[in-house]
């Protein structure tokens, strides 16, 4: 019998790994469990790890780690050249497009993603107008992550099965 996973962590790639641990410590109260510092490849059993994903040449890359509210990792990868796609909103292509928080302070928490540099992508909008009060919105991080932010729990919001 195939039993449900739990969930643990996420890798972001962003431009500046101490920006970004601040942004998410000022914008969304993650816990920082790591500060920012360097990888590189050597003979380590983190730099032997990171051959084994990278492969050989990968050189060195800066990184964080940082938990949220429920135990979920975040972690955030500093590359060396590394580059900012033109479009980052390519959804129809396969891989991870967006992350999701949880938050009933919708407005307040959009308010502080674009205070903090980052961009409302759309107006706020609810799954069952009139009868429910579960609401969403897409954002952008300062980084060009895209970020949803749910008012209520996954399992409430999609628990009549249809839209």
């Amino acid at each position: 019998m195939t039993y449900p996973r739990t969930f643990s962590h996420i890798g972001l790639s962003v431009p500046n790994v101490t920006e970004a641990v601040k942004f998410y410590e000022d914008v969304m109260g993650w816990y920082t469990i790591m500060t920012p510092s360097d990888v590189v490849e050597d003979d380590s059993p983190i730099g032997v790890m990171c051959t084994d994903v990278f492969g050989p040449g990968w050189g060195k890359f800066r990184i964080a780690h940082m938990s949220t509210g429920d135990g979920i990792g975040i972690e955030l990868f500093e590359f060396p050249n590394n580059e900012t796609p033109e479009d980052n909103f390519e959804f129809w292509k396969t891989g991870i497009f967006h992350y999701c928080v949880q938050d009933p302070d919708i407005e307040g928490l959009v308010e502080k993603i674009v205070a903090h540099g980052g961009k409302q992508r759309m107006p706020i909008r609810e799954y069952y107008p009139g009868e429910k009060p579960y609401r969403m919105v897409y954002c952008e991080d300062p980084f060009g992550n895209l970020v949803e932010i749910y008012s209520h729990s996954y399992e409430l919001t999609y628990s009549e099965g249809a839209y």
